[in-house]
């Protein structure tokens, strides 16, 4: 069976039943599946073997770090906002490419041209659609302060309101939506490296699971439901390991025992168990494996360009005139 018809049993459990179920048809379907929400006509190497860099300040206070690392982690995980954008696999990031724009997102139906998106659109809400196709520029949250509100009070009640009403989310944990808020702050232009891209890797997408389950395991005993989004944060960061590994069936099983692992840790911490953190430490430790096994065949992955350009080339229909 082609795999990209079962994300659901690498995502079990994480409210993504229906990741990949696009209305393409199979001999059209991308490879990747963010593909199906760019221009048909865009650089697919510039856009899926790099992304921007991140413009990321994090203080030296743990506590306020700590909060960062949870705003991060939920930013980057459909879960959050729930409804028919986590069936589609749409996340915070999606729009806003680490924690940029992303002048290539067009969705359909969604969008106008390229970098906009219907912030009240009736697919995704039943609070806001207006019924009125009426795309927006989607804003570089690491661009300048004054162009953004994101110094308010206001930001966390602002950020509620999207996930709950925009996208029919459901409300999420009080340090999520403190941390979510907290992230966006501590994206700022002075933080932006030299590089504005860099290549996306492997060990890239770990290390975002790796922080996110440092994060669950910091809350993990007092703090079950954030603890509980932070490892779905985890999981959907190995689905995108996991879909460019098409070809390579030893590495997709070992990304989905890796995956089978934290969805039992999953339930450990929602039940309460006590041994749940020293778990979630023991899977990141065991990650170094995963992490050299994915390193060993990233040639033939589709983190390649080469790889991806032949894949896409491939597998996309033809452009139309």
């Amino acid at each position: 069976m082609d795999r990209r018809r079962r994300p659901a049993r690498l995502l079990a459990g994480v409210a993504l039943a229906a990741l990949g179920g696009l209305a393409l048809a199979a001999d059209t379907r991308p490879p990747l599946r963010a593909m199906s929400w760019i221009p048909h006509d865009a650089d697919l190497v510039r856009v899926f073997a790099t992304q921007p860099t991140e413009c990321l300040t994090v203080p030296t206070d743990p506590a306020a770090a700590r909060s960062i690392e949870i705003g991060r982690a939920a930013f980057r995980t459909p879960v959050l906002l729930g409804g028919q954008a986590a069936r589609a696999g749409l996340s915070c990031e999606s729009c806003h490419r680490s924690g940029r724009g992303n002048p290539d997102f067009q969705f359909p139906g969604a969008s106008g041209a390229p970098g906009t998106a219907d912030v009240t659109l009736s697919l995704f809400s039943s609070r806001r659609g207006n019924g009125v196709h009426d795309p927006k520029p989607i804003p570089d949250l690491s661009g300048p302060r004054d162009r953004l509100k994101v110094a308010s009070a206001g930001l966390p009640d602002f950020i509620h309101g999207l996930i709950v009403e925009e996208f029919d989310g459901h409300a999420p944990p009080p340090a999520v939506l403190a941390g979510l808020a907290d992230y966006v702050r501590a994206l700022s232009p002075a933080a932006c490296p030299k590089a504005a891209r860099e290549p996306t890797t492997p060990r890239q997408l770990l290390d975002d699971a790796r922080r996110a389950l440092t994060a669950a395991e910091a809350v993990a005993h007092d703090d079950r439901p954030t603890a509980v989004l932070m490892i779905a944060a985890a999981r959907a960061r190995l689905f995108l390991i996991d879909e460019r590994y098409a070809a390579q069936p030893r590495q997709i099983a070992r990304l989905r025992a890796a995956d089978a692992d934290l969805a039992a840790l999953q339930t450990q911490v929602r039940d309460g168990r006590p041994d749940a953190a020293r778990g979630l430490a023991r899977w990141r430790a065991a990650s170094a494996d995963l992490e050299a096994a994915l390193g060993a065949g990233r040639g033939a992955s589709l983190f390649d360009p080469r790889a991806l350009r032949r894949a896409t080339n491939r597998r996309l229909p033809p452009k139309t005139s």
